[in-house]
């Protein structure tokens, strides 16, 4: 055979090669997949679909607005790959802070962004409806703050008593804020850390969960004792100025399992429900 006849054969051959499949990327992140990547997913068996709220909130002198936004983020994103079937939806950063006229709670403080109760429950509603038209089955709120946990429950419950014969479920998960919140504090209290360290707000705790999810929300040369929420207060409950990345490791490792497994007694419940 000539070298022109192989060099033809070559080219007949690569022309007739079926393409490559394409893969999808490696992320849980619905935002960075296109929408036939999705729907591949969900005929893969990825049919779960977490819903992090965040919020965007004054954190004191030392700790930015977004802190609740990229934990929420972080966090859920270790969730979806714990649980091996789950993808995640955009961030909501924007929930219930207080009023507006007179403002209220951090609301008096540069930056705080609120919305109505109603606002964000119709936002978080119409998520989940969106959701199930796609064909997802278990639609999970994960709340990083304190003010939508009430929402999400609340939601859940209607959508849940309306599709009462559907395949679909939403499962508001208060694991989730539960182990980031008292439970670290309570682990860091048996530690020996003080309980006026241990505020509530932009304190040891709170803090350091920040810094080991994303350091540069935190500014480490402003860590000091707070002066509350009141008039004249600085936005800090508690003195973050023992926190570090190391000790919020700790709460990672509550987190992620603790709402993992809940998340997986739900969607069980329901299908014991089902059957």
């Amino acid at each position: 055979m000539t070298w022109r006849a192989t060099a033809l054969g070559l080219c007949l051959g690569l022309a007739c090669a079926a393409p490559a499949p394409a893969q999808a990327p490696d992320t849980v992140f619905l935002e960075d997949l296109t929408w036939t990547e999705v729907r591949d997913l969900l005929r893969a068996g990825k049919t779960t679909i977490i819903v992090p709220t965040g919020g965007t909130e004054q954190n004191g002198p030392h700790m930015a607005l977004g802190k609740h936004n990229a934990r929420a983020r972080i966090l859920a994103e270790k969730v979806a790959r714990a649980l091996g079937d789950a993808l995640v939806a955009p961030v909501i950063a924007y929930v219930p802070e207080g009023r507006l006229d007179p403002p209220t709670g951090h609301m008096r403080f540069p930056g705080t962004i609120t919305v109505g109760e109603d606002v964000f429950e119709k936002l978080l509603e119409s998520a989940a409806r969106s959701f199930k038209a796609h064909g997802f089955r278990d639609v999970v709120f994960l709340g990083d703050h304190g003010s939508s946990q009430a929402g999400q429950k609340a939601v859940a419950g209607r959508l849940n008593h309306e599709w009462a014969g559907a395949p679909t479920r939403v499962h508001a998960v208060e694991e989730y804020y539960r182990a980031s919140e008292a439970e670290l504090r309570e682990l860091l209290a048996a530690r020996g850390y003080r309980r006026s360290e241990l505020g509530g707000h932009a304190d040891l705790a709170d803090t350091s969960l920040t810094m080991a999810l994303d350091s540069r929300l935190v500014r480490a040369d402003r860590l000091r004792p707070g002066t509350g929420l009141g008039p004249g207060g600085d936005g800090v409950e508690g003195d973050p100025s023992r926190a570090s990345a190391e000790l919020g490791r700790l709460g990672v490792d509550i987190i992620v399992p603790r709402t993992a497994a809940a998340i997986r007694a739900s969607i069980a419940q329901r299908a014991g429900r089902a059957k």
